[in-house]
């Protein structure tokens, strides 16, 4: 392989190309293998007036908003599941600091099938009534031209990069995604065709051979990737499939951070802007930490 062929860079190269104001899409799904080594990177370089365009969130647009990111979300969710409230966007919403465009979970998916079809909205159906439609004005009401019963329009995506978080690629950017997968693993395939730019973080770089052997794994080819970067445990604390578990300890001790902004400051300062890079971060955390979340079972 040419060394101009290579696509793998830095965390820290690959999160200076996300400029302030971007239209960014973080794959995953709730707390399932988000790119928080990632979204980690951007609070360090202190990124700002972010526009979060998804399906639903959790930690990931959690931290950024406690870390002053964000101007705007599109998303159907952000919360923690089990852990309750996301406590950190909450007070930003309450605030009026945040600007929140609501849309349906499906219907937030949909908006990435219009992109990756070279549509500038995706018709649906279903919305007849609903708040949604009443508090989002970009939902435009229409008529079928074939059979003329009522549907609305919702805007695509159109994010300016996808980041997600894989668990293995290659150096030219072929993202490994596991035949036996979850709802997450198929969300960032449809994010990942829906954008130019695509950044991927993932648990291995793999040979070049590897990929070869396990072509048929290959759900996102090397054309869709502008880079790559080798990060493991990249998803942490949320969970990678097939490689490890939700850290859930140290998800308590950031919901119990989040209880109000100075506590969640120490916890910026202890996870975020103390640990220079991500392999400091996971020093901190301690490799018995990390040891203990392996997911043997996927790994046999």
């Amino acid at each position: 392989m040419s060394a101009q062929s290579s696509k793998v860079v830095s965390l820290s190269e690959a999160a200076s190309t996300i400029t302030d104001g971007c239209r960014l899409t973080l794959g995953g799904f709730a707390v399932y293998q988000k790119p928080m080594a990632f979204v980690r990177e951007l609070v360090r370089q202190a990124r700002k007036d972010l526009v979060i365009v998804g399906a639903a969130h959790s930690f990931d647009v959690d931290m950024l908003c406690a870390a002053g990111c964000l101007r705007r979300i599109e998303t159907s969710y952000v919360g923690l599941e089990k852990f309750g409230l996301a406590r950190n966007f909450r007070r930003l919403a309450e605030s009026g600091a945040l600007q929140i465009v609501d849309y349906p979970e499906l219907i937030s998916l949909d908006r990435f099938r219009a992109d990756q079809e070279g549509l500038d909205f995706w018709p649906v159906e279903g919305l007849g009534g609903n708040d949604v439609v009443t508090f989002n004005a970009e939902i435009r009401e229409m008529n079928c031209p074939v059979s003329g019963r009522l549907l609305h329009a919702v805007p695509a995506a159109k994010p300016d990069v996808v980041v997600i978080h894989a668990i293995a690629a290659d150096e030219q950017g072929n993202v490994v995604i596991p035949a036996r997968r979850l709802f997450p693993q198929s969300a960032d395939i449809t994010f990942s065709r829906a954008c130019d730019r695509v950044i991927v973080t993932a648990e291995k770089i793999v040979s070049r051979s590897f990929i070869k052997r396990h072509a048929r794994l290959v759900e996102i080819p090397s054309y869709r990737v502008s880079a790559v970067i080798e990060v493991p445990f990249g998803a942490h604390p949320t969970p990678a499939l097939g490689r490890y578990l939700a850290d859930e300890h140290h998800m308590g001790e950031y919901v119990e951070a989040s209880s109000d902004d100075m506590r969640f400051a120490g916890y910026l300062e202890r996870y975020v802007h103390s640990p220079k890079t991500h392999f400091d971060y996971l020093d901190l955390l301690g490799s018995r930490r990390l040891t203990s979340l392996q997911d043997l079972d996927s790994l046999q």
